[in-house]
């Protein structure tokens, strides 16, 4: 079994480490025993979107996305059929950001975006920085416990229903109707700082705020990516449990330390 990762941008979109997240994701199918192959996509670089599993864009700064749009653009067509059809994807800040309608900076300068997603984001004068920890949505929560085997279904690990990380944005991102996020924020800003939600969730797309990179400090996360990539193939989503027990006890540490009380 092979799972083939398109990183996109990465010399590029590469803020506060944000490449650990493929690094994540390659090291936890080695654990297993599955290949993982990177592609690396760049400017001026034609990628068979139909040959992704897991498509990771990270994130960067507006002066990143204004270059990175028009080089993405004559793509997004073919990048939207494979969302569509199921393709896995994970973009953080600057590149969730891309997915949307429009991005309109400080300058009021209205920045076409890909158009993948119903949601737009505005420049805010104020930048929003600090640890984040969200609660996911209960359908989240009931997927994390269907991809480990039923012996495992009840340990700590599967039932872990947060997300922690950091955020540094001053952008506004504002959902469509049709759309839901990521999780409810406990601490910290999330989309806008207005309405506690965070992120994006579309099929098999995420689009979060959260850097760290995410993926090492919340491998239940990685490992639904995997699942879901494994389970496009046709392949069994379940996967076995690794021994996570450091990585569990930075997430916690980052919930107690910085949680609500």
């Amino acid at each position: 079994m092979k799972i083939i990762i398109y990183h996109l941008y990465p010399d590029l979109l590469d803020l506060y480490g944000d490449r650990g997240n493929v690094l994540a994701l390659v090291a936890r199918c080695r654990w297993r025993g599955l290949e993982a192959e990177v592609r690396n996509i760049s400017l001026n670089t034609v990628p068979d979107f139909s040959e992704a599993d897991i498509v990771v864009l990270g994130g960067g700064s507006d002066r990143e996305q204004i270059l990175l749009i028009e080089d993405l653009r004559p793509k997004a067509a073919e990048l939207k059929a494979a969302v569509e059809n199921g393709l896995v994807l994970l973009a953080i800040c600057g590149g969730y950001q891309l997915l949307g309608q429009y991005y309109q900076t400080a300058q009021n300068q209205k920045i076409p975006g890909l158009g993948l997603l119903d949601f737009y984001t505005v420049a805010g004068e104020k930048r929003m920085t600090g640890n984040v920890i969200i609660q996911l949505e209960q359908e989240w929560q009931q997927q994390l416990g269907g991809i480990y085997p039923p012996s495992e279904a009840g340990n700590e690990f599967a039932v872990l229903s947060t997300l922690v990380g950091f955020e540094n944005h001053s952008g506004r991102t504002y959902l469509g109707s049709g759309l839901k996020p990521l999780g409810t924020v406990l601490r910290g800003y999330g989309n806008n700082g207005q309405d506690s939600s965070e992120g994006v969730r579309y099929k098999n797309v995420i689009g979060t705020y959260l850097h760290g990179p995410i993926l090492p400090k919340n491998p239940h996360l990685a490992d639904l990516l995997l699942a879901l990539a494994l389970k496009r193939q046709g392949l069994a989503a379940a996967l076995q449990p690794l021994d996570d027990r450091l990585e569990i006890a930075a997430h916690l540490a980052i919930r107690e330390r910085f949680g609500p009380k």
